[in-house]
Parts: structure tokens; C-alpha cells; sequence
């Protein structure tokens, strides 16, 4: 068939939820509050359920044990927070997004009781002003919340001062892969698939077509792990799959 004549029928949507600067937290509630309800079917079908492993990755690396006192910022409908809480930490889940909060509220008053678990507890809050005093956990996990925040160094260093010392960050979000045409494949796939995507489950192409304008200004695994270098993180590692389409940046406070 002749590319010609369907490119046309196909156009990049730029996101009105994207927004540089101070006013951005305020745009990317509004959108994490409108897709709260589906929020977890999208990242199945956007993912093909590969979302999930990564998930459990990112716990693994995250090694909770009993008795540790974990946080889980943007914790969205609560994956991981639950989950670091079946590993036996007590566990606070934080969002911006009251929707995304009320999701994951609900999930929990339907999660069965299971012997040896942590506790959770749900609460809003801002990553960049954190209500909590220093050296508090000893774990902190973020998953697709970093790329979100105004201010990329200031939220390391929010979480740098929450962790206590030799305590560990472990952050799951989209990456740059560093094959050039590995991520022109990719990015086309952001920029034209998974709005399709938000439009048919979500109601929303410009609620997707958000990723990829935020990871343009996102500065990728590589960058990020010298956010964490230069924020007071030793022993950081990045874990790359899929060529780097998804990227798991790890890394304990000196």
C-alpha cells in the first residue's frame, strides 16, 4: 500500500496538558484526574501488559523487608504500594491527584487481609514539598512521576531529604533509547499509536499524546541518573528494557 496516500488520515495530537513552568502541576492533576477511571485498561493496551513486569522489577530492586517504612510517590491506583506492602513495609502511597487517590482508596478496601503484610495508607500530597520530616523512610519508589514534576532536581532532592542515609530510590519511567533509530521507532509509536489509543478507552487523544510531549523535555535514564549523582545518591544503576523504551533509574542516599 502506498504510505502516501494514508499518511494524511494520520495526525500527531499536541497535548494541551503539557505545560512548561510553575503552572504544570495544576495541567497534569486535570489530566490524571479525568483518566483516573480508566487509567489502569490503558496502560494494559498502551504496554500490552509488559507494565506489570516492570512493576515487579522495580519492587524487587526496591528489596523491601518487614518493618521498613517505605513511600511510594505518585503512587497512581496504589500497584506498587501495595505491593511494597505484601513485601512487609509499611507503606505511604502519595499522589496529586484525588481521582487517582480515590482509585486506589477503593482497591484497598477490596484487598483481601494477607498475614505478614505492611500497612498502607493513601494521602495527597506534593513531591516537590513533601509533608514529612528528614531521614523518615527507607524506601521511596516512583513510577511514571518523575517526568511529571515541574522540577526535576528539586524532586530528587525532596526525596534525598525524606530517605534516610544508605536508604533506596528506585524510579520506573518511559527512557530514551540511545539507538537513533531505535527511538525514532518508538517515538513515532507515542506520538501517533497511543493517542488512537486514549481516544478509543479514555475518551482523551491529548490526555496520550501527553507522554511523549513530556519526555521530550524529560532528560532520560542517562540524565537522570546524574540527577541522582549529583543529588547525593551512590551505588546507581540503570536498568534498561526493550532497548531502553523503559528504564528503571536506582541509586541509595550517602
Amino acid at each position: 500500500m502506498d504510505s502516501r496516500v494514508i499518511a494524511p488520515t494520520v495526525t500527531a495530537v499536541r497535548s494541551s496538558y503539557y505545560q512548561p513552568g510553575p503552572s504544570r502541576a495544576e495541567k497534569v492533576e486535570r489530566l490524571f484526574n479525568r483518566i483516573a477511571p480508566r487509567y489502569d485498561r490503558i496502560n494494559d493496551l498502551q504496554s500490552f501488559g509488559f507494565h506489570r513486569l516492570w512493576k515487579r522489577r522495580l519492587v524487587s530492586l526496591a528489596a523491601a523487608r518487614s518493618g521498613d517504612q517505605a513511600l511510594d510517590l505518585c503512587c497512581g491506583t496504589g500497584d506498587i504500594t501495595f505491593a511494597l506492602a505484601q513485601h512487609g513495609a509499611d507503606v505511604v502511597g502519595g499522589d496529586f491527584s484525588q481521582a487517582m487517590l480515590d482509585v486506589a482508596a477503593g482497591r484497598l478496601r477490596e484487598q483481601p487481609a494477607v498475614p505478614g503484610s505492611g500497612t498502607v495508607t493513601f494521602q495527597r500530597l506534593d513531591a516537590l514539598q513533601l509533608p514529612f520530616g528528614s531521614n523518615r523512610f527507607d524506601r521511596v519508589t516512583i513510577a511514571y512521576g518523575l517526568r511529571n514534576l515541574s522540577d526535576f532536581p528539586g524532586g530528587i532532592r525532596e526525596i534525598a531529604r525524606v530517605l534516610r542515609p544508605g536508604g533506596r530510590l528506585c524510579i520506573l519511567d518511559f527512557g530514551k533509547p540511545d539507538n537513533a533509530v531505535w527511538r525514532a521507532c518508538y517515538f513515532q509509536y507515542l506520538r501517533f499509536c497511543v493517542p488512537v489509543l486514549g481516544r478509543m478507552f479514555a475518551g482523551d487523544r491529548e490526555a496520550y499524546s501527553y507522554i511523549l510531549e513530556s519526555l521530550r523535555a524529560y532528560p532520560g535514564q542517562r540524565g537522570v541518573d546524574q540527577l541522582l549523582r549529583d543529588g547525593g545518591f551512590r551505588e546507581c544503576r540503570i536498568h534498561n528494557f526493550f532497548g531502553g523504551v523503559m528504564s528503571i533509574n536506582e541509586g541509595r542516599r550517602d
